[in-house]
């Protein structure tokens, strides 16, 4: 199959922007790969152990482009280059012709005096560069959503103790979602208003509480988000803290919920100790921390859960109790012609997700009930046994590929292999909507459902597929539309990420109690 690798020099484009190209070239059912990064080290670590790192490669600097296409033939390959020139340049190639007024700008100088009324910069440049872009815009007062990553712990540390010192926000490195006063930045739903802020180091987590806290009818008013290093024992969680703090003093936040992957141990306590002393309702997840014996006081309310955390702030905010959600037995007794059909060898739960915090958040319960859950495969061969929760975001599923929530092809071949394999029982898929995923989802994963039933059935047994859409009715893709089209493909369709993830863990300890038993009765 002919290949091409080639260098745009000087031509800078964020992630998201070469993501979205290489989906759009991807399309082409005769280009099988279609890689686009800059040519940044950390990127060309990637490319070499992808085994893409040629020499031309190699010799592009962090302001190139590093491209590589594979197709299927020479015809498909030309056609592909011509596409991703035409995307790549179309914009450079018109700046030169437009007027003064709609010139590009290009720098935190130059905006901010077009826009003297502006409170915050969204920065997505190559690491290195990162953290000296957002210095200069915390200079010119300005806030700062930093989507950038691969910056270095001691200038993030740099970063934010200025913005400490000047009183502005530092949402960042690696920060993929946030609602600022209604506004979303990166991959971020479509919520309605409301008085419940949101803060954490989770960005699919900020994002399945706040359209949870969307369905059960209230709003949201702030999501910050942190970056996931932020509550590192180097960072010490400044930017939660901060955020704590100023949501505290935000008269129209009346109920703050953290949600966020285990911090720190110290960094845990003095957050523990913050939301203790703040005078509003706080709600707390620290997925997969045991808090049990932390001593906290009655409007600090800790939960184990992503729909729990929206469930409690909701409570908060009407002044209820809350109780954690006990799992409803309905799904299993729903579920139960579908298990009836499944072949005596088919005992595995595989978690196929986009969403990093879900994957988690599924580990974490399925552990609970007792399963033992391997977390991830290798990216070469994609061996797994047993009970498997795989976060197909991963850097390592994503060399030379979008990320899932915006190319589902990646997870489309997963589904197929998980179906050849004999123990697969379930397959637990998360579909993730907002303003920067994919234009229609479940359109690219139904048909891919369909056929590894199909495959499932012609082999003598049963495939269960358990899914989940992250998003609302006001979203672009409409929440109801993906989960109809899921439903048609025969896949269980769950209310939240909570509610798919304990479905499936039942399942899987339902298969292993009839398995105890056949040997039990064998003997």
């Amino acid at each position: 199959m002919p290949i091409s690798t080639f260098v745009k020099n000087n031509l800078y484009k964020d992630s998201v922007a070469l993501m979205r190209i290489a989906q759009t070239v991807l399309a082409h059912d005769q280009v099988q790969r279609t890689t686009l990064l800059m040519g940044t080290p950390a990127n060309k670590a990637i490319m070499a152990a992808a085994g893409q790192l040629g020499a031309e490669l190699e010799a592009a600097r962090p302001g190139d482009v590093m491209i590589v296409v594979d197709a299927a033939t020479t015809e498909a390959l030309d056609a592909a280059i011509a596409r991703i020139d035409e995307l790549l340049e179309g914009a450079r190639d018109s700046a030169g012709s437009a007027p003064a007024a709609a010139l590009l700008l290009r720098s935190i100088a130059m905006a901010r005096a077009r826009a003297d009324d502006a409170v915050l910069a969204q920065i997505s440049v190559p690491g290195p560069y990162a953290a000296a872009e957002a210095m200069k815009a915390l200079h010119k007062g300005l806030h700062v959503f930093l989507f950038s990553d691969n910056v270095p712990l001691q200038q993030e540390l740099a970063i934010k103790t200025l913005a400490g010192k000047k009183g502005l926000l530092v949402m960042g490195p690696d920060c993929g979602t946030a609602i600022i006063a209604g506004t979303p930045l990166g991959f971020a739903n479509v919520v309605r208003a409301g008085s419940i802020s949101l803060v954490g180091a989770s960005g699919t987590g900020l994002q399945e509480v706040s359209c949870q806290i969307d369905a059960l009818g209230r709003g949201i008013r702030h999501a910050i988000g942190t970056g996931g290093h932020d509550v590192s024992a180097e960072i010490g969680g400044r930017t939660l803290r901060q955020a704590l703090d100023l949501l505290a003093a935000d008269a129209q936040t009346r109920v703050i919920c953290i949600v966020s992957k285990p911090p720190d141990p110290a960094v845990a306590r003095r957050l523990l100790d913050q939301v203790s002393a703040l005078g509003k309702p706080v709600v707390v997840l620290f997925l997969g921390a045991d808090l049990s014996a932390a001593k906290l006081p009655g409007h600090v309310v800790v939960v184990d859960t992503l729909f729990d955390a929206a469930a409690a702030a909701v409570a908060l905010l009407d002044g209820r109790r809350f109780d954690p959600a006990v799992p409803a037995g309905e799904a299993l007794q729903a579920a139960e012609p579908e298990l009836r059909r499944l072949a005596s060898g088919q005992r595995a739960v595989r978690g196929l997700y986009s969403g990093g915090t879900f994957c988690s958040e599924a580990m974490v319960l399925w552990g609970r009930m007792g399963l033992r859950v391997t977390a991830g495969a290798s990216a070469q061969d994609g061996a797994v046994g047993g009970h498997a929760a795989i976060d197909l975001g991963d850097d390592r599923f994503t060399v030379g590929r979008p990320h899932p929530m915006i190319d589902p092809s990646m997870r489309v071949e997963r589904i197929a292999q998980e179906a050849l394999d004999p123990e697969t029982a379930v397959i637990v898929l998360d579909v993730v909507l907002g303003y920067a995923g994919h234009h229609d989802p479940a359109a690219v994963l139904a048909p891919a459902i369909a056929r590894a039933k199909a495959a499932c059935a012609q082999a003598g047994r049963h495939l269960i597929v358990v899914s989940f859409v992250c998003g609302t009715q006001q979203d672009p893709q409409v929440l109801s539309r993906q989960q109809a089209t899921l439903r048609e493909a025969g896949a269980l369709v769950l209310p939240s990420s909570t509610a798919a993830a304990h479905l499936a863990g039942q399942i899987g300890v339902h298969l292993a109690r009839t398995r105890r038993a056949s040997v039990s009765a064998a003997r």
